[in-house]
């Protein structure tokens, strides 16, 4: 058989090992073996995984026999179980059809027999000839190794607590209150604000009044985003689903989004206690929000080294463009309606148990108005060759009845108003659902979701400020926000991923994915806030540093990816674990400039 495949003698062991030279990361080789006398098989496949899809033809087989048998062998996807139908390739009519899961870099063979020879009884089976790799075994390892990094970083930190050691140390190192007083929307909230923007040193002060958990959320967000953008370890789950649903990769950025609402909450009302003009907070907004623009459209055309950027190709939607025009849209809503909190609020009024609402209600029609908006958009917006109120991937989705409609009107949008050319060109459906068109998931229509998630981090903020010390009445709110959230998108998904109302979509920024995300992020914040701010079990290290420097790791993680140490040539580009330990490598790494920044009072503001 090895000689059929034409496979040469110094292959043969890489074939029949754990890793044939011809597969990539998350595949399988597939031999099948057609005894059939009388007519060719052609095999179709269908992942789990796809939904409302049309089969895909994978390889067809010409005639055999019992005693020499017609093979053939063709890669398949292992992510996720697949649907196998086997046809008789001139009649068309099925054979059989099997579903199995497929492991990877396994060693598969698909046998197509008839019960009876010259009978189309047929019979079909898959035996394992090599079994597939343990894929998740360098995740578990890593694992380990992170643990025991962290048993190391808390056995330190007993140590440091025993008081001649702490004296020593003090001694010799001078040591004294690190925590800083540094203040942006996207970056760290606080009680102080400086007006004075760069990169650059602050001042040692003590902030009592800060709240570490917000830099803690800002930081895990933004570390498991860098992770991701490196790949993940090439895993499926570490990437962006393939249309609707949720893996690790589609939880970041709305929660960074979230954490900066609650940014500009803490913020806004510190300029105002200090008495800044709302015309000088309004100019600000809008110079913060042009920076964020432009420097995101820098960083996603890296194309430097062939020269000038060329409007011709150039993308305009990008993360820290969609972060940009959300701030600025929250930012001057807020300033419009917000007032100064005072310090002490009279707590005996009924009132006051819905002060963090009550005073809002214009900002909340605003808000309503604006989902209206997104509504009637995405399901009565007429797009030419497509169903009205069309929420899916194109392509193969859908049985194939709407390949060029990926992502309905907000896809209809983006190429109508900014072109073809300026949007995203490899959008995540494309692997999966074969999409053909360009679709950016960072888009004009989805940028009205973000302000609404930018909203709700608002919400945050102003709990946070009108029941400042009050652990439990805090904890208590984000509990029932988290809850208010749960039960709308319960409502709006069915509970389910593809059959609701309005499915949970990455991509579309769907209000179902913004609710979703609010829930989670409302609950993860009450848990952080609950461990760092007020039982103090946790200082919030090691993300509390990326998050007080938000702006700059993001930046120079775009700008640097592909260069050493963040990066390096790989010996083997298919094996997770080497893909992994870069990844790993290169997010640690952005941590610990964090870390040294931190100590060394540098950072960058805009």
């Amino acid at each position: 058989m090895l000689l059929i495949l034409g496979v040469s003698g110094a292959a043969v062991d890489d074939l029949l090992g754990k890793k044939p030279l011809h597969l990539k990361i998350d595949e399988a080789l597939l031999v099948v073996e057609n005894e059939l006398p009388s007519t060719d098989a052609t095999i179709y496949w269908l992942s789990d995984h796809c939904y409302q899809c049309q089969y895909q033809a994978l390889v067809t087989v010409p005639v055999g026999l019992p005693e020499k048998p017609s093979p053939n062998s063709a890669a398949v996807p292992s992510q996720h179980p697949l649907t196998l139908q086997i046809n008789a390739t001139y009649e068309n009519n099925e054979l059989c059809r099997l579903h199995h899961s497929f492991g990877e870099f396994g060693n598969y063979t698909l046998k197509i027999k008839s019960f009876h020879n010259n009978t189309m009884e047929v019979t079909c089976e898959i035996i394992v000839n090599n079994k597939p790799i343990n894929s998740q075994l360098p995740i578990l390892i890593a694992f380990f190794v992170y643990l025991g990094l962290l048993a190391v970083w808390c056995l330190g930190y007993i140590l440091v607590g025993i008081e001649p050691i702490r004296k020593c140390l003090h001694n010799k190192m001078n040591m004294g209150d690190t925590e800083r007083l540094i203040n942006s929307e996207l970056g760290s909230p606080n009680r102080v604000e400086s007006m004075s923007q760069g990169l650059h040193s602050v001042p040692l002060n003590i902030s009592t009044n800060r709240l570490r958990s917000l830099d803690t959320f800002r930081g895990l967000s933004l570390t498991i985003m860098v992770f991701v953008n490196y790949g993940g370890g090439k895993y499926w789950f570490f990437k962006h689903e393939s249309w609707n649903g949720l893996t690790l990769a589609d939880l970041v950025f709305p929660w960074f989004v979230f954490i900066m609402g609650t940014s500009i909450s803490l913020s806004l009302n510190s300029l105002l206690q200090k008495g800044c003009s709302k015309g000088s907070l309004l100019r600000k907004i809008i110079w913060r929000s042009f920076q964020l623009f432009i420097i995101g459209v820098l960083i996603i055309n890296p194309n430097y080294c062939l020269g000038p950027l060329s409007w011709n190709n150039v993308r305009i939607p990008g993360v820290l463009q969609r972060l940009g025009f959300t701030y600025l849209v929250v930012s001057s809503l807020e300033l419009l309606f917000v007032k100064a909190v005072p310090e002490s609020i009279e707590r005996e009024s009924i009132k006051f148990h819905f002060q963090d609402v009550l005073p809002y209600w214009p900002q909340w029609i605003l808000v309503i108005v604006l989902e209206i908006i997104w509504l009637c958009l995405t399901f009565l917006l007429p797009v030419p060759g497509c169903p009205q109120g069309y929420l899916g991937p194109g392509g193969i989705g859908d049985f194939g009845m709407y390949p060029n409609c990926t992502g309905g009107a907000a896809g209809y949008i983006d190429r109508t108003v900014l072109g073809e050319e300026h949007i995203y060109q490899h959008p995540s459906p494309n692997v999966m659902y074969q999409t053909t068109v360009p679709y950016d998931p960072e888009g004009i229509l989805g940028t009205i979701n973000s302000v609404v998630m930018a909203f709700f981090g608002l919400q945050a903020g102003k709990v946070l400020l009108y029941y400042k010390g009050q652990h439990k009445q805090i904890m208590v709110r984000f509990l029932i926000w988290s809850a208010v959230m749960g039960v709308i998108s319960a409502i709006l998904t069915k509970c389910s991923q593809n059959e609701g109302f309005i499915p949970v979509n990455k991509n579309l920024w769907s209000f179902s994915y913004v609710t979703t995300l609010s829930c989670f992020a409302f609950l993860l914040l009450l848990i952080i806030y609950y461990l760092v701010d007020v039982r103090r079990l946790w200082t919030g290290a090691p993300f509390f540093y990326p998050g007080m420097n938000s702006i700059l790791v993001y930046v120079g993680h775009e700008i640097l990816e592909n260069y050493f140490p963040f990066s390096w040539k790989m010996e083997n580009s298919q094996s997770h674990a080497e893909h992994l330990t870069q990844n790993l490598l290169a997010t640690s790494l952005w941590v610990f400039i964090a870390y040294v920044l931190y100590k060394r009072n540098i950072f960058w503001k805009i």
